[in-house]
């Protein structure tokens, strides 16, 4: 999947697995629930499992790189909110890090609250990943 000459979108999903690992090993180890969803998230964007784990294991040659638009925002803090929800234990750092991440991709302060405790709700009732963004953008759009 990975070329000598990495195209932006391959850039941008490297360091999305790289921020879902950064966020799993907050609490010193990634746990196999972490891994698997890591590697889960990996596949579905076109990754092999071994990729996903050998870019995980060697992270600092990977320049990190934030998406470029607001569904893709969303994406990324959804997976990185599932990441931290995947051991089932919430830990404060594990938060801090979802709230800075999201911050850092250009969401406002005042909302970013809102929308990990929109997205923290939604996965723990079972709703599905379109229903909860479809929640979320309606909030976004009323702010």
């Amino acid at each position: 999947m990975f070329s000598l000459f990495e195209s932006e979108e391959t850039k941008r999903l490297k360091s999305h697995i790289i921020n879902l690992g950064a966020l799993a090993k907050i609490d010193g180890h990634i746990d196999s629930a972490e891994m698997d969803h890591i590697i889960s998230i990996g596949e579905r964007k076109g990754m092999r499992a071994q990729e996903v784990r050998t870019l995980l294991s060697d992270s600092s040659k990977v320049k990190l790189t934030m998406p470029n638009n607001d569904m893709d925002r969303f994406d990324q803090i959804y997976d990185l909110v599932e990441m931290m929800l995947a051991d089932g234990i919430v830990d404060d750092h594990e938060m801090e890090f979802c709230i800075d991440m999201a911050m850092k991709m250009g969401f406002r302060k005042a909302v970013v609250g809102v929308l990990i405790k929109k997205i923290t709700t939604g996965v723990k009732d079972g709703l599905g990943r379109e229903e909860i963004k479809e929640e979320a953008i309606n909030f976004l759009e009323l702010q």
